[in-house]
């Protein structure tokens, strides 16, 4: 167990005091990680603006500016100080705040306070960190069946999680029976971790089905659960059909008990087209959540990235800051929504023909990137895979009987014969 620093203990009696559900949340990490604000950084921002300041550890001109290499600084479309200097471990000030009030925005349904979101170097690393604050070894995470390999290394190999999965889908949508069950079992601190829309099978619930699922956790929250609930938003925006929950279910969450701690973890990476530069998010809301509450939160998670990464590129977070804040922003979002969207309706329109139903069938999808198909009995997935590869010139995924399709990455006129190119492949091993 780690030893308790003065200012972690500091940071964990503000938690305690405003929230004993958040505090009993914590992992033994968690309750000892803190941001060191009294050391090196305090130091240097006492000297911030001073004639002389030899504080700090990077290269300056003599004009003032960040020491930089022309070679690649010709590249860059941004005031120096934006791109090379170092971001702050809690992230660019504006960005987060820019951030936070497009969550709003997004989530007209979203009433309660949260935190400042703490940028982070994307999603894979804001999950790493949300489980560096709350999974002690042996913790379960209730999760649906279908989901990314990656929470795998995250949780398993990186903290010793146990992935405690339930049915994701009945014939027709989320199954909700076999989530209230698996979320009944036991009771004290669990983790749920929610995805949608969903990769791989690109479902997002119904407005029925999401209602289902807050008031199941507000259930479990008024009988003495302690619930941390994780949303992965990393597709979020991205739903096709009407009917289907349009915001983030963490709109409705971050305010539906104090037992039940929200945690947002989304980014620019998918909902702007920029999976390279690496910019994410983690944002708090539990009902009655203070400022005070919050700030620790985020001093804690701050504590966390830079004890990990340090900070995140100060140069994707100028760039998709300015994104934000562009006239064009709105206008090309669109854009890009309807060329996903057109990919997805072909999709649908494919799959309407019954020959297909002889070899496999497609999951329930509405949303996101992906969709999958699931194989009839005796068909090998794995075999499929490597005869697309090898004769029709065609990738997919493959687990167990199920192929994942990225229709994201696939154009328009393409589609058709991707499907009359895995029909085939599976005719083949008939």
């Amino acid at each position: 167990m780690p030893s308790i620093n003065k200012q972690a203990e500091e940071l964990n009696n503000i938690i305690e005091k405003n929230s004993k559900a958040v505090f009993n949340l914590l992992s033994e990490k968690g309750k000892a990680i803190f941001f060191p604000a009294k050391g090196i950084l305090a130091q240097a921002a006492e000297a911030k603006g001073k004639k002389i300041n030899a504080s700090i550890g990077v290269a300056i001109e003599d004009d003032g500016t960040p020491m930089r290499l022309n070679s690649i600084a010709s590249h860059i479309d941004l005031d120096p100080k934006d791109a090379f200097f170092y971001a702050p471990s809690f992230g660019k000030k504006e960005l987060r705040e820019a951030w936070k009030g497009m969550i709003f925005k997004k989530n007209p349904s979203l009433k309660a306070e949260t935190s400042l979101p703490v940028v982070t170097n994307a999603l894979t690393h804001g999950l790493s960190i949300i489980a560096y604050l709350f999974v002690d070894p042996g913790d379960k995470i209730i999760l649906t069946d279908k989901f990314w390999g990656n929470y795998r290394l995250v949780f398993s190999n990186g903290f010793g999680a146990e992935l405690d999965t339930f049915n994701t889908f009945t014939e027709k949508g989320f199954d909700i029976p076999e989530f209230e069950k698996k979320l009944s079992l036991g009771q004290g601190k669990k983790i749920i971790l929610l995805n949608f829309p969903n990769n791989p099978s690109g479902y997002t619930p119904t407005k029925e089905e999401a209602e289902k699922i807050i008031e199941i956790i507000r259930e479990r929250a008024e009988k003495g659960d302690r619930l941390l609930v994780i949303l992965d938003d990393a597709y979020f925006g991205l739903v096709y059909e009407n009917g289907v929950y349009n915001e983030s279910l963490f709109s409705k969450l971050a305010g539906v008990h104090e037992n039940v701690l929200a945690v947002k973890t989304d980014g620019a990476t998918k909902e702007d087209y920029v999976w390279g530069f690496r910019v994410g998010f983690i944002t708090y809301g539990i009902k009655k959540g203070n400022k005070e509450l919050y700030n620790a939160l985020e001093n804690k998670t701050a504590g966390a990235v830079r004890g990990n990464i340090s900070n995140a590129s100060h140069l994707s977070q100028s760039l998709v800051l300015n994104a934000f804040t562009s006239q064009a922003y709105n206008s090309e979002k669109r854009q890009k929504f309807e060329i996903l969207k057109s990919r997805y309706v072909k999709v649908k329109e494919v799959l309407s023909d019954n020959k297909f139903a002889e070899y496999f069938k497609p999951l329930p999808y509405n949303s996101g990137y992906f969709m999958c198909i699931e194989l009839e009995p005796g068909l090998d997935a794995e075999k499929i895979r490597k005869t697309l590869l090898g004769k029709y010139d065609t990738g997919v995924i493959t687990f167990g009987n199920i192929i994942r399709i990225a229709f994201s990455s696939v154009s328009q006129d393409k589609i058709e014969k991707l499907f009359e190119n895995i029909y085939n492949a599976c005719k083949e091993q008939i």
